[in-house]
């Protein structure tokens, strides 16, 4: 109904508050101390974890950030193995938000994360904050997903994902990322410059 029948983000944001209350509600705070850790491993638990999911991107959208983050911080206690993949939606909130000891706290939680969206981040963090291995974690991220740097100076126009899903590697996942942490990226001074320039001459991995 927040989807599809919504006719303002106000009404968005009630229907996933309705939603959230009642998954509290049919689960209980029994269901909630017997699932907790491994939260998506069970299908009850499913839409409420969506509904959370979708009522803190409308509370961010809304400009109630911190309360937003709240909640993502909240589901990832719920089910660490964060099938939902909210971890990257949250570090692009704290990055936004400039809580760096958030982020690098995250980050470290998934060093193993080779998403390109991930390695992008940590790569930009580190350029931040003068790590001598930026270079060589933008160099990962590059082969993760040549297309980021393209998009971010504007060599590359934003490819949109055309049917929801997001292609690996491809120009609709650097715009995801774009879209997502472009304006960090455009923050800090000499980001943009320095990444294309660590890149230019990188090529590809051969694929078997």
């Amino acid at each position: 109904m927040a989807e599809e029948e919504a006719g303002s983000v106000e009404e968005v944001l009630d229907y996933y508050q309705k939603g959230v209350a009642a998954g509290e509600e049919a689960l209980g705070p029994d269901g909630f101390e017997e699932y907790a850790g491994r939260f998506w491993g069970f299908l009850e638990t499913r839409p409420y974890m969506r509904a959370r999911a979708g009522l803190a991107a409308v509370l961010w959208r809304l400009g109630q950030h911190q309360k937003a983050i709240d909640h993502y911080q909240a589901m990832r206690k719920l089910n660490p193995n964060d099938n939902q993949g909210i971890r990257y939606v949250l570090a692009g909130h704290l990055l936004a938000r400039d809580d760096i000891k958030a982020l690098r706290k995250l980050l470290k939680q998934h060093e193993d994360d080779g998403a390109a969206a991930w390695l992008y981040t940590r790569a930009l963090l580190a350029f931040r904050e003068n790590d001598p291995g930026a270079g060589k974690l933008a160099e990962e991220a590059w082969l993760a997903n040549s297309h980021v740097p393209g998009v971010l100076s504007g060599k590359q126009p934003l490819v949109a994902s055309i049917d929801g899903y997001i292609t690996l590697g491809g120009e609709d996942e650097a715009a995801d990322h774009v879209e997502e942490n472009g304006q960090a990226w455009q923050a800090t001074p000499g980001a943009v410059a320095w990444l294309a320039e660590v890149t230019r001459k990188l090529k590809p991995r051969r694929r078997n």
